[in-house]
Order: C-alpha cells, then structure tokens, then sequence
C-alpha cells in the first residue's frame, strides 16, 4: 500500500512540473511590459518569502537605482529584510533587438535569460545562495506583471531539483512619492 501511495505522489509531482505556464500566454494583454522603461530611475518595492509549505519566513524592502545606456542596463538593487540585515545585487542587463534579455550579478550562475509578451516578462536564472555557512545553487522563475505605469507585482519562485522550495511575492512601485527603504 505505501508502495501505491509513493508512485501516485511521484505521478501528481511530475504532472503538477509538467504544467507551467508560457509568457506567449500574454501576447496581447495590457499594459504593455517594457523592461527598459518600467526600470528606469529609481523605485521602491516591498515583499515577503514563503517557505515549501506557504509559512512567512521574511518580509523586506527592495530600494532600486536602474541607468541605461542603449540596451544595456544596471539595476542596483538594496534589499532590507526585517531581521535587519542588509543585501545587495547588482544585475548587468542586455535588450538586444528582438526583445530578449540576458543579464548577469555576482551571486547568479551563468546568465540570466528573460522575454516579455503584453504586460508579463519571464526571467530565468540560478541563484547562490548561503544557507548555515554553506552555498546552494537553485533555480529562480521569475514572472513579473505589469498593473499600469507604476506599478507591478512579481511572483517568483525558487526550486531545487524542480521542487519549488519558496515562493517570493513583490509589490513594486515606481510613483513620485514613494519613500525609499533606506530612509
């Protein structure tokens, strides 16, 4: 019997991998997406991390400075968890002509690979991240969603072994009035 119930556990993980969603799912939906116009100056956002089994394990809030010179773009980003600490990423993004975007930070594996269709854009890369002193590897799929000019929410997720072990959900906000984290 434990036997039937690992093998149909294992068949409904690989059918619940196998459904994701594509970003040509939005072709057509507004507002538009543009990478290089909604990170472009500076904005704020605010966000919590949920662990395997939805519990909040953080809140933070994310300061950004994004500069371009043609296509290609530095997002510098602060990150104030509520714990106290402190993080910074630095991305180093490339829109080249069709529309794709690459980009690359200090604690990314590789390079970043992201496109965009109507008000979503799908970012895909690997993160190191410290864990008890020791550095894992795990992969991110990062959707973000455009609501106007403004504003954006951004839902991703970190998976090891294609288990999705957190879930992070970001409410960014680019208004005039907006304070700044480290205020």
């Amino acid at each position: 019997m434990h036997t039937l119930k690992a093998l149909s556990l294992s068949a409904s993980v690989v059918l619940l991998s196998a459904c994701s969603t594509a970003i040509d799912e939005y072709r057509g939906t507004t507002p538009a997406f543009s990478l290089k116009d909604y990170f472009d100056g500076q904005l704020s956002a605010w966000g919590i991390v949920q662990d395997y089994s939805g519990k909040l394990t953080r809140r933070f809030c994310v300061d950004i400075t994004a500069t371009w010179q043609g296509n290609n773009g530095q997002l510098d980003e602060s990150f104030y968890f509520n714990d106290g600490s402190r993080q910074t990423r630095i991305w180093n993004v490339t829109v080249d002509d069709n529309g794709a975007v690459t980009g690359s930070a200090s604690d990314v594996v590789g390079q970043a690979s992201g496109a965009s269709q109507g008000s979503a854009f799908n970012w895909k890369y690997t993160l190191t991240v410290p864990i008890d002193g020791t550095e894992y590897d795990f992969a991110i799929d990062d959707w973000m969603y455009a609501l106007d000019d403004n504003r954006m929410m951004n839902r991703s997720y970190m998976k090891k072994f294609g288990v999705t072990v957190a879930e992070f959900s970001i409410f960014f906000d680019k208004s005039a009035d907006v304070p700044l984290c480290g205020s």
